[in-house]
């Protein structure tokens, strides 16, 4: 008799936001995030990874400052080309409840244009510097605010095995992840956090894929995770 070949599990595609059919929506689904890059050689080694895992439908959201951008155009348009979504950190980090309405708009909308020049995609999302917001930023920053829930705190440790546990002991489904594409730490922790997520059956998505698998984003309104929808 004809033998067949073991069955080998189903790898699930990345879906493009934007697409009506959202087979993922059931499926565990997380959003690793990196914030303050990119920079230069420890982005391209998140990248790295997120390419070696890319027939899992492997992506990861940056939220860049623009003047890192400027430095790295390279390095973003690498991101952009892999699937992963780079969104909106400011130009140049400052605390956005702290400034003049005009320069809080020039902070975010010239990062704006300076992510669409590169990827030829205007970012729609906004993580503001140290998570600081209040009723004058979302009155005047016109995107949805992107937070998160599980808070790596790899800026303060500087070490891969506290950012693996802080992410494997932690996570659940709908997830937003916390991390800084700054430190060679947190690049050397990619390599085990994304592979083990793979493996216990999480869909690493973007923020906007998440998102949109449940229930969607609204300008002016804070996020910290999706939780499946009841």
């Amino acid at each position: 008799p004809e033998q067949t070949a073991a069955a080998t599990p189903e790898v699930t595609g990345a879906i493009m936001p934007g697409e009506t059919d959202n087979p993922l929506s059931e499926e565990k689904l997380v959003a690793l995030t990196f914030d303050d890059g990119p920079y230069g050689e420890v982005t391209n080694r998140i990248l790295d990874v997120v390419e070696q895992y890319a027939e899992y439908g492997v992506h990861v959201t940056f939220f860049a400052l623009g003047s890192q951008a400027e430095k790295f155009p390279n390095t973003v348009k690498r991101a952009a080309d892999l699937g992963c979504e780079v969104a909106n950190h400011t130009y140049s980090h400052k605390n956005l409840t702290k400034i003049s309405e005009d320069e809080r708009t020039s902070q975010v909308e010239d990062t704006a244009d300076i992510i669409e020049s590169i990827t030829g995609t205007r970012s729609k999302l906004v993580r503001p510097p140290y998570g600081a917001k209040n009723d004058d930023v979302r009155a005047t920053v016109k995107y949805p605010l992107i937070l998160w829930s599980i808070d790596t705190l790899d800026w303060k440790t500087r070490d891969a095995k506290s950012t693996i546990d802080a992410v494997l002991n932690n996570v659940s489904d709908g997830d937003i992840v916390l991390m800084h594409d700054l430190y060679d730490a947190t690049a050397e922790a990619s390599k085990t956090i994304i592979p083990e997520l793979v493996s216990r059956g999480y869909q690493l998505v973007t923020v906007s894929e998440l998102a949109q698998y449940r229930g969607g984003l609204e300008a002016g309104k804070q996020y910290f995770s999706f939780r499946p929808q009841n």
